[in-house]
């Protein structure tokens, strides 16, 4: 009774039983179906995925599919609304791995965020993983986009595996803000941030996410935080230490972390011209450096459309046997 006088609150407000939230069905199943097909086409914005649902039956408006992919973190590759929007007073760094070829573990490292639907709202996973070996170094699940537990993860990649010569991230606020920056400078890590629209510069990292949902979280239906944090500890075990990669020639991240053999990775733009050397200087490892495509070989990716053929997309990646 004292403590709601001095509050300046009835004692009706306080013991008032809050009504609990109710979940919209249909919103779940159309997040449902969203998040699996966006998982196979990661360019999909919007307008896209409103004639995705229509075809499976679906008759929705193309501004409550904006809503519901804002609230899962998704966005196509054309520009709209979403969740990985920089701050306008956040520093955007060049993009540097272009041309780049990847020949050693921790050359460069990426990261990304993927959302996960559960019954009663929505999880968001980050990741960092090293392009040589595909490993996943460091992951962290929130109910919420802040900044905080992206700087979590990077931090405990960090402590135990040391620093990347180049670490890459798209545009969004958490990756651009100064507490995730500062601990990069402060490593003496070079910054590399996807292009705006350049979904396939964190190719990487969307393969991994894909893998995740559909060999575990698809099947699984994890109904809490404490289920996906078990059922996701358990699956980065198997993916890091058992899961045989076609591109590791079945050997698995860890063999090929710890060996630097195996691995390997090359981003080609299809249409640009002849690549040109980075501007930043890297930290020496060895006689090995970080070393550009050849225009030679530039030229033999690009890819001619014939008529009525799709153009191909603006990148692809090679992988170093």
């Amino acid at each position: 009774m004292q403590q709601c006088r001095l509050a300046g609150v009835s004692r009706a407000t306080v013991y008032a039983r809050q009504r609990p939230k109710t979940v919209d069905e249909s919103d779940l199943l159309l997040s449902r179906l969203i998040d699996e097909e966006y998982t196979r086409h990661p360019f999909y914005g919007s307008r896209k995925m409103v004639i995705f649902l229509e075809t499976v039956g679906h008759i929705v408006n193309r501004k409550r599919v904006q809503r519901l992919m804002q609230q899962m973190g998704l966005a196509g590759m054309a520009p709209g609304p979403n969740t990985s929007r920089s701050h306008p007073e956040h520093k955007v760094y060049p993009y540097l791995l272009r041309g780049v070829a990847v020949v050693r573990p921790n050359q460069v490292w990426s990261t990304d965020i993927t959302y996960i639907r559960l019954p009663q709202g929505f999880a968001y996973l980050v990741a960092i993983i090293d392009w040589y070996s595909r490993r996943v170094l460091s992951w962290r699940i929130s109910n919420s986009m802040e900044a905080v537990f992206c700087v979590d993860c990077l931090e405990d990649a960090l402590r135990h595996h040391g620093q990347p010569e180049i670490f890459n991230s798209d545009q969004g606020a958490q990756f651009t803000s100064a507490a995730f920056t500062d601990v990069l400078k402060r490593e003496g890590v070079v910054i590399s941030m996807d292009g705006r629209g350049r979904a396939f510069d964190n190719i990487f990292v969307e393969r991994l996410w894909r893998s995740v949902k559909h060999e575990d979280v698809y099947l699984k239906g994890y109904a809490s935080m404490g289920e996906l944090l078990v059922g996701l500890t358990e699956y980065f075990a198997f993916y890091n230490g058992e899961r045989p990669h076609q591109s590791l020639g079945q050997k698995t991240p860890d063999v090929v972390y710890r060996s630097g053999v195996g691995g390997g990775a090359l981003i080609v733009d299809k249409f640009g011209g002849a690549m040109e050397e980075s501007p930043v200087p890297l930290r020496s490892t060895g006689d090995s450096s970080i070393t550009k495509a050849s225009p030679e070989a530039t030229a033999t990716t690009k890819a001619k459309a014939k008529p009525g053929q799709r153009r191909p997309a603006a990148c692809e990646v090679e992988c170093a046997a």
